[in-house]
Order: structure tokens, then C-alpha cells, then sequence
């Protein structure tokens, strides 16, 4: 077994007991039931709230909020075949896995069916190619999940090489969270892999807190731009997280001293389960003039959410 995968076996919390000893915090058996516990020590380790609250099954989790549904960006009606999203012109996306090495209790996949939508049998690889190398208006892949950085190496290796294949495809994008969560999975071998890719390569990380970016992590992040120069990051806004403007003005600092350019800061989608993470719209506005007031334009991340049937994120302005 690789080391990385030795790693996320042993050092990974999977029970809500489990996850009360190490924290001290209460948690809900229901919300654990509905979208199942799962966070590196490493990650509780930090003793932050801001940190641990993102891992923390909690009975709100199993209020009913209006509003708040399984599927809030539509996406299954956007599902080509299956594993293949195209939302917006010019880019689609695959659902590489269902697997991550962290499950943020905001997520808005957790009601998403994975074994469904399995991407990666030969039958949905061979669709899923077929409908990429037809449509000739398509010219960036973004590979999420899950985390594709999940994927084997050689199931990785598979996926550039098909999409290779396809010349109207010029940008591979790769959505993870594994960098900040499980650095260990940044192995050389898969450094070597990302280097061998001819398209334009793009890494969008996900960090919230300024925290999140420990030494292990950035040490990470530093093999990554060995790869690509486009590292970009992007967050959500959080209630009791990161819903204030010093921690933000800190995060973007932080990430602009480890070349990560701070991307989108997206407002939390009404996703089931989730309500109680939502910042008020007046609220996340004042925070984001904060911003505005305080940092330079290329450190504010744009605040945008997702609107179904939109050609592209609605920017929100303040």
C-alpha cells in the first residue's frame, strides 16, 4: 500500500465518538447517518473551532430549511452521460470519484449519487469521450469529484491520456482539497504525472481559514507549482467560520505568499442539510467592501454564487 494511502487509512476520523474524544465537541449520530463523518487528525489536531466546525456532524444538520434541497445547482439536468456535467459554454466536468480525504459537513455533493454516476467503468469512460471528442466547442476539462486526487495514480494517468486524444482540448482544471488536508498524497510520483500533461494545467485548491495552510500543506503546494504556474484558490463564506473580514484579509495574504491566487469566494449553496452555515446577504456584502477597502484588487477574491441555468456564476455586488 502506498504511504499516502497508508496515511488517510490510519489517520483519518470516521465515527462521531471518535470525533467527540479528539475534540471534546458533541456531535449528531443523524447528521453522521445522512452524510458519514470523515477528517484527518491532523486537521482536528489544530484544536481551531473554525476548522473543526467544517468536519463537525451537528443536529442542525437535520433541520428543514425552505429553500435548502439535494440537488440546489441542478446538476443532474445538466448531466450529459453519466460522470459528465456541462453547465457553462466552452468547459465540462467529470465527476471523477466520490472519494475525498475530508467531508465538509457544507458540501454541496452530499446528497449527489456517485455509484450512479460512477464515471470511471470502461462503458462511461468510453460515453464520456465520445461526447467530448463530438463536441468541438469544448476546450477546458475540470476534473472534480469527490477529489480527483483520490484517484489512483495510474487511474489519473488513464484520464490524461484519454483526454489527451481529444485536440480541441487545451486546459485540463483539477478542483481538490487534498494539498491542505492530506499533503502526504502529493507524492512525486504524482508530481511526475502533472508534469507530463501537454495542456495548460490548472489547480484550484479550496481552503476557507488562513489555518488550514500548515506547513505540511504549503510544502505541498510548493511541489504543485513545480507543474503549473496557475494555482488558484477559492472558499466559501461561512457562518462561525470565516464570516469575517480579518480572517478573509488574512487567508488572501496568506495565499499570495505561497503563489495561490485567491479566485472566487462563493456564497454557500442552499444545499440540504446546510442552512446553518448561511451568512446573511447584508452581512456578506459589508465583508467583502471590508475587503475591498483593505486589500489590493488582485487579492479580493470575486463573490459570486451559483444560479441554476445561468451561462456562468452571478457576481454579487456590494
Amino acid at each position: 500500500m502506498h504511504n499516502w494511502k497508508t496515511t488517510f487509512k490510519k489517520e483519518t476520523v470516521r465515527s462521531p465518538q471518535q470525533l467527540t474524544t479528539i475534540t471534546k465537541r458533541a456531535t449528531s449520530n443523524q447528521a453522521h447517518q445522512q452524510f458519514p463523518t470523515l477528517a484527518p487528525i491532523s486537521f482536528l489536531n489544530t484544536n481551531n473551532p473554525a476548522l473543526i466546525k467544517q468536519v463537525l456532524p451537528s443536529k442542525q444538520e437535520t433541520k428543514i430549511t425552505k429553500g435548502f434541497t439535494t440537488d440546489p445547482l441542478q446538476e443532474q439536468a445538466h448531466t450529459i452521460t453519466n460522470g459528465l456535467i456541462q453547465k457553462y459554454q466552452s468547459r465540462a466536468l467529470i465527476t471523477t470519484t466520490g472519494a475525498c480525504a475530508i467531508h465538509c459537513r457544507y458540501c454541496f455533493r452530499r446528497h449527489f449519487n456517485y455509484q450512479e454516476q460512477n464515471p470511471l467503468t470502461p462503458t462511461n469512460l468510453q460515453a464520456i469521450t465520445k461526447s467530448l471528442a463530438d463536441d468541438k466547442t469544448i476546450q477546458e476539462i475540470i476534473l472534480s469529484g469527490g477529489d480527483p486526487l483520490m484517484l489512483d495514480d495510474h487511474k489519473l494517468q488513464q484520464l490524461f491520456n484519454l483526454i489527451h486524444k481529444i485536440k480541441h482540448i487545451t486546459t485540463i482544471r483539477i478542483h481538490t482539497r487534498v494539498p491542505t488536508v492530506l499533503p502526504k498524497r502529493i507524492t512525486q510520483q504524482l508530481i511526475n504525472i502533472l508534469k507530463r500533461i501537454k495542456q495548460q494545467l490548472v489547480i484550484v485548491l479550496h481552503i476557507n481559514h488562513p489555518d488550514e495552510l500548515t506547513t505540511p500543506a504549503t510544502t505541498a503546494i510548493q511541489q504543485l507549482h513545480q507543474t503549473t504556474h496557475h494555482i488558484l484558490n477559492q472558499s466559501v463564506l461561512l457562518k462561525g467560520i470565516n464570516d469575517n473580514p480579518e480572517t478573509l484579509i488574512q487567508l488572501s495574504n496568506k495565499l499570495f505568499k505561497h503563489h495561490i491566487t485567491p479566485y472566487y469566494l462563493h456564497s454557500l449553496d442552499p444545499v440540504k442539510g446546510t442552512s446553518h452555515f448561511q451568512v446573511p446577504l447584508p452581512k456578506a456584502k459589508q465583508i467583502m467592501q471590508t475587503l475591498r477597502d483593505s486589500l489590493p484588487g488582485y487579492l479580493v477574491p470575486k463573490f459570486v454564487k451559483e444560479v441554476p441555468n445561468l451561462k456562468s456564476k452571478k457576481q454579487i455586488h456590494y
